[in-house]
């Protein structure tokens, strides 16, 4: 099936909506809105007009189905042609809820209907875990379909895209649209029939693929007249008709703070093989160079920006150490890349951390998330690098024929809103980035959660033993505990060590991931302890069992800090959902990767104070160092984003796309 060319035609034309960054004064005054958008007091707007709504519960009750369907037709027809306004909204979402109910038996509550009236608006609502962002999605999503220009939902994984548009497709359904979803290993036609529907489920690495796809199907067509003469040339055929995507109007990103900031610096890249063999050889060389090379003295190691640099002193080692080898290693430029490349690896990516082996294949594990992603790999060599330091088969590198960073990507929408746990401390870079507005929609109910402070040892041995201490003490109450790393290494270092002390547990981890349902499952059981990577904090939902709440509900411990305060709440939030009760610490060293990285100074000067002590050296001061380092932490990684999306715009101007069809 052809899409219809009204649609097809307006792909060409949004690659114009994304601007570059402003600048200088630009930027100060763009700033300057965004705090003046802060101050507008959205929450009680939105909290206000969800009373209008639920006001409306009676007179939709009273209707039977073959009515609510005339009323939905009635809706459709308004928002289809533009005639709407507020009251029409309100009443579209009392009709949603109604049909909720009588489809899926929930009806959201006043805070869902809030929330969907925030996303209605285009703006970044922040929901606690455990408050139904799922069903808030489809009120502002109905909407839209309505609409007629489609919506998408982006979510985390193919399996809750799937999921959502099955499960939510009964109120869709019910109210005269059509729901589908996108997923991995789909052919084109069925790709182009799930865009066409209303409503459209997909990952965001899905629908971002079929749109780079779809910009190298069109070449270098950019606006419709181009598009008419290259079908006239053509004889009736253009590459309008190999289009899958039929524009980009709405998009609700679920867990917008994980794809619109966390994964924001990395590109979605669209390549194909690019065989060489000398390059593959030097690869393996390169590993055996770098292993000659002694730090400091042949190369210096920055660990904040992580980066790698030769001192001169290697620079003339390596290049006697490789004079005998031909081709790239003659040229200075090139054999210090290669060496480069392969210390970083050496250096800044360690097993198990920031990869795992998986039947003779590197995979890559997600900082923020702990969950692997087979289907990614490192760009400019450095994969082929860390292939060759475990001495692995080394993969072909790709030749790259379009790639675009998700942060961008989702600039191009006409209409973007996203829902998350945490949003707050990422409200100034949503504004600057994306011109949205962070909503906080209260809890349903009063949430009662218990953050203790921070405890802070002096070394990682004894922060090891004291948290062997404290799940042996808080599981002897009979309350589960949730104990959450910050890689595979070290949630396996603790399992050895509570296996030694005979305390049952269950780990979650990118090596066992494929348990992860099953044990997110029991996470909450009385007595069950769970040690997890942040893959716990993503997606999942631990639920209490019988007789916990009355023991104090789950005990959530952070082995580290994270680089993100908005990780550490997610951890954090997994307790104390909907009203429950719950507790939340971190336990924490001087010698935590972490702060020794993002505030080495600092950390240095107290670790030496607190030589040679065995006890909690908790203060404010040593609290105050991992604040430090959190907020720098932050401050450079949006620094990076920013970097990367001006990388993505200088590379669009000058270079653009292959052309490839």
């Amino acid at each position: 099936m052809i899409l219809e060319s009204s649609a097809a035609w307006r792909m060409l034309d949004e690659w114009e909506r994304d601007k570059p960054l402003p600048q200088g004064a630009d930027a100060l005054w763009h700033r300057g809105t965004g705090l003046l958008a802060g101050m507008v007091p959205r929450q009680r707007q939105v909290l206000r007009r969800a009373r209008n709504v639920l006001a409306l519960e009676k007179t939709f009750a009273e209707m039977t189905d073959h009515k609510l369907q005339e009323e939905a037709g009635r809706l459709r027809e308004i928002f289809r042609l533009g005639r709407d306004g507020p009251q029409d909204l309100e009443r579209a979402f009392a009709l949603v809820r109604e049909v909720a109910e009588r489809q899926l038996g929930e009806k959201p509550f006043a805070v869902q209907v809030a929330g969907g009236l925030a996303l209605a608006q285009g703006c970044i609502v922040e929901m606690a875990t455990g408050e139904g962002k799922t069903l808030t999605a489809t009120m502002p999503a109905t909407v839209a379909g309505w609409r007629g220009r489609g919506c998408h939902i982006v979510t985390v994984n193919d399996y809750l895209a799937k999921r959502d548009a099955e499960w939510m497709g009964r109120i869709y359904r019910f109210l005269g649209l059509r729901v589908s979803f996108i997923e991995q290993g789909m052919e084109p036609r069925d790709r182009r029939q799930a865009y066409l529907a209303d409503i459209t489920y997909g990952t965001n690495k899905e629908i971002t693929a079929d749109f780079l796809r779809d910009r190298l199907h069109l070449g270098r067509l950019r606006g419709a007249a181009s598009a008419l003469l290259g079908r006239m040339a053509l004889g009736g055929r253009s590459p309008l008709d190999r289009l899958v995507q039929r524009g980009l109007a709405f998009a609700i990103v679920d867990e917008a703070d994980s794809v619109l900031v966390d994964e924001a610096v990395t590109p979605l890249i669209i390549s194909g093989p690019g065989p060489n063999r000398e390059q593959l050889e030097a690869f393996r060389q390169a590993a055996v160079a770098a292993a000659a090379l002694n730090s400091p003295t042949d190369y210096t190691v920055n660990l904040q920006y992580r980066e790698v640099e030769l001192t001169p002193e290697g620079r003339d080692r390596l290049a006697a150490a490789v004079s005998s080898l031909p081709g790239v290693w003659q040229g200075a430029r090139r054999r210090e890349e290669l060496v480069t490349k392969a210390l970083i690896a050496r250096e800044l990516h360690h097993r198990d951390k920031h990869y795992i082996v998986s039947d003779g294949k590197i995979v890559i594990v997600d900082d923020f998330t702990g969950r692997v992603m087979p289907d990614r790999s490192w760009r400019d060599g450095l994969h082929q690098a860390i292939e060759a330091k475990e001495g692995l088969e080394i993969t072909d590198p790709k030749d790259i024929y379009a790639r675009i960073s998700f942060q961008r990507f989702f600039r191009l929408y006409g209409r973007l809103a996203g829902m998350t746990g945490t949003a707050q401390e990422a409200a100034a870079e949503f504004w600057q980035i994306y011109g949205r507005s962070v909503v906080v929609i209260p809890t349903n109910r009063p949430c009662v959660r218990k953050v203790l402070p921070d405890v802070v040892l002096a070394t990682k041995e004894l922060k090891w033993q004291r948290l062997v201490e404290e799940i042996r003490r808080v599981h002897a109450t009979g309350r589960p505990i949730l104990i959450g790393t910050r890689s595979v290494r070290d949630s396996e270092h603790l399992s050895e060590l509570l296996n030694a002390e005979h305390l049952s547990h269950q780990v979650l981890n990118a090596v066992r991931h494929r348990e992860e349902a099953q044990i997110v499952a029991g996470a909450g059981q009385r007595g069950q302890i769970t040690v997890a990577t942040n893959m716990a904090g993503r997606g999942t939902d631990i639920k209490l069992g019988r007789g916990v709440a009355e023991l104090g509900g789950l005990h959530v411990i952070a082995a580290e800090r994270n680089e993100s305060g908005r990780i550490d709440r997610q951890l954090f939030g997994r307790c104390a959902r909907q009203g429950d009760p719950g507790t939340a610490q971190a336990i924490v060293s001087l010698e935590d990767e972490f702060v020794c990285r993002y505030a080495p100074r600092l950390t240095g000067h107290l670790h030496r104070r607190s030589a040679g002590r065995s006890d909690d050296v908790s203060s404010r001061l040593t609290r105050t160092a991992f604040a430090l380092a959190q907020r720098r932490a932050e401050r450079l990684a949006l620094q990076q984003r920013k970097s990367v999306m001006r990388a993505d715009q200088w590379l669009d101007e000058n270079l653009g796309f292959s052309g490839v069809s």
